[in-house]
């Protein structure tokens, strides 16, 4: 798969039963439709209001940042936001191919839904879990 943002090959990366496309350039990550809430119940957050349909029935956040395309469907993908302190803009695919995190994102989406049902401890905890295993995934995948 193509990253949608630097336009290079990603690598597949298995996290808990899920296959992650990861761009070892930017560090963006697509998750395919319902990946994404796999690995929140994987982290111990259950979220029954996070689905693409969910997030396409949000208003379109208002940003400088390039719309992207789905590296699917080939569509621009629309920009939703997430909180306000931070603002978490996600990239997500019009007919419900996906969702593109940019580097850092992930953490950013970990600890939005996080903050509902952990205290600050937990929450670092699993951001850096799921985060440490993803990387040795990565460092496995490259030498395979």
């Amino acid at each position: 798969m193509i990253c949608p943002k630097c336009h290079v090959d990603m690598i597949v990366v298995e996290q808990h039963n899920v296959e992650l496309d990861y761009c070892t350039s930017c560090s963006g990550v697509w998750f395919d439709a319902g990946e994404l809430e796999i690995m929140m119940e994987t982290q111990g957050i259950s979220e029954s209001d996070f689905s693409i349909e969910q997030l396409l029935e949000l208003a379109p956040s208002e940003t400088k940042e390039k719309k992207r395309r789905c590296p699917i469907c080939g569509k621009k993908m629309r920009k939703v936001s997430l909180g306000q302190n931070p603002e978490v803009i996600i990239d997500v695919c019009p007919v419900g191919e996906g969702i593109w995190l940019d580097g850092g994102e992930v953490r950013q989406v970990i600890e939005y839904f996080a903050k509902k049902q952990l205290d600050e401890r937990n929450i670092k905890e699993r951001v850096f879990t799921f985060l440490g295993d993803v990387f040795q995934a990565e460092s496995r995948s490259r030498v395979s």
